[in-house]
């Protein structure tokens, strides 16, 4: 049985105001962010963007509450099952000054992030 959903914890490096520009801040290359973007348009319009960059280090972008687009690191491997477990998580993560943000994966997303594949929420 498939898990309903996971968290995970995502630390900022950057906020900005589209999420391209927050795509590329993660060095995700133009042509790749384009296409991400693209394709995430026929769905709906995005609040959360997930990818690997070079190296297969998962990044996310995503929406904040002023409607800016935060570029995080996303911490895959610190995944959990509810959301106040992430949060628990995700405040042992955070350095002096650092912000961040637990995000909500949907069951069609779980399997892709890690090689190579794209998830768009």
């Amino acid at each position: 049985m498939q898990p309903a959903q996971a968290y995970f914890p995502a630390i900022v490096r950057a906020e900005l105001d589209s999420a391209l520009d927050a795509l590329l801040a993660l060095t995700v290359p133009r042509g790749e962010a384009m296409d991400l973007l693209a394709a995430s348009w026929l769905a709906h319009e995005p609040d959360c963007l997930l990818t690997t960059i070079d190296g297969g280090r998962p990044v996310v972008v995503l929406r904040t509450e002023s409607g800016r687009w935060a570029a995080c690191n996303a911490l895959l491997h610190h995944s959990c099952s509810s959301h106040a477990d992430a949060e628990r998580r995700l405040h042992r993560l955070l350095r002096h000054h650092q912000r961040g943000y637990v995000v909500c994966l949907p069951p069609r997303m779980l399997k892709l992030p890690g090689h190579g594949s794209r998830a768009v929420d």
